[in-house]
């Protein structure tokens, strides 16, 4: 099965923020704290992703050789090739499926939230349930993956009035973000690039960019984390010994801010 991709041209997005109403709509999100979205001094918002918002417009800032301009990123799943998420999930809530989409079963998630702390983009978020007892569940953009195995576009992407947006077989997406770049560069842009073709195995979200992908607060070269290779193995098993051998309240309670930590911020 050839593999799926979305191609976001960045150079041509106007930050309309149609995606981010189409997503909520399609996918039944609420909004921002729930429907009490409000001005923060910035076009920019939501402030960031979260459990209801599953992509996003980013707004930076950028210096550059041509001068000031706005840059502006669609935020979302990256749909690696090499997904950590994946290889740390221990219900099987998140699934790489042969069309290369990183799917997400809700009701299988534990809210664990390994994929929050293994992600390499910090995508993943949890939502509490129940605060009395901590229980929670992850969310995340799955590329409207009940529109996509229907032959129909993910929502976002049927909506953008821009046409910066574009989904369909990955190794043609890479071709026309590469005739997108060229052309870009043609046109004095020499920063142009097209990211996400190698990193981590191939990412299922390619970006056409005007600017450095750091610009954007992207990372240049993103790494799988070392300890997902082990934690599923001999990390997550020891857990679950320690667990029984210790007091349920004290663990819950470490297992609950666990949750707010980053896998590259351990040393």
């Amino acid at each position: 099965m050839a593999r799926l991709a979305m191609l976001i041209d960045e150079s041509q997005c106007t930050a309309c923020r149609g995606c981010q109403v189409a997503c909520k709509q399609w996918n039944d999100r609420e909004g921002w704290l729930y429907s009490r979205t409000r001005n923060r001094g910035s076009y920019e918002n939501p402030p960031d992703l979260s459990p209801q918002t599953w992509t996003r417009i980013k707004f930076t800032e950028y210096e550059g050789p041509d001068g000031f301009r706005w840059l502006f990123l669609k935020e979302g799943c990256m749909h690696c090739g090499d997904p950590a998420c994946v290889a740390v999930c221990p219900t099987g809530a998140l699934k790489q499926q042969p069309n290369g989409l990183v799917t997400f079963e809700r009701e299988l998630c534990n809210g664990c939230g390994y994929c929050t702390q293994f992600c390499p983009f910090h995508i993943p978020r949890l939502e509490v349930v129940n605060p009395l007892t901590g229980e929670a569940k992850s969310s995340k953009c799955v590329f409207c993956q009940d529109r996509v195995t229907n032959g129909l576009l993910p929502a976002c992407v049927k909506t953008c009035p821009a046409k910066a947006l574009d989904f369909g077989d990955r190794d043609e997406m890479i071709a026309k973000g590469q005739e997108r770049v060229k052309a870009l560069k043609a046109r004095g842009y020499t920063q142009a690039n097209l990211y996400g073709v190698d990193q981590l195995g191939g990412l299922g979200r390619l970006y056409v960019l005007i600017a450095p992908p750091e610009a954007y607060g992207l990372p240049a070269n993103p790494q799988y984390p070392a300890l997902a290779n082990v934690w599923q193995k001999i990390i997550q098993p020891l857990g679950n010994v320690a667990f029984g051998a210790t007091l349920l309240g004290i663990l819950g309670a470490f297992l609950f801010v666990r949750r707010k930590i980053r896998m590259e911020e351990v040393r």
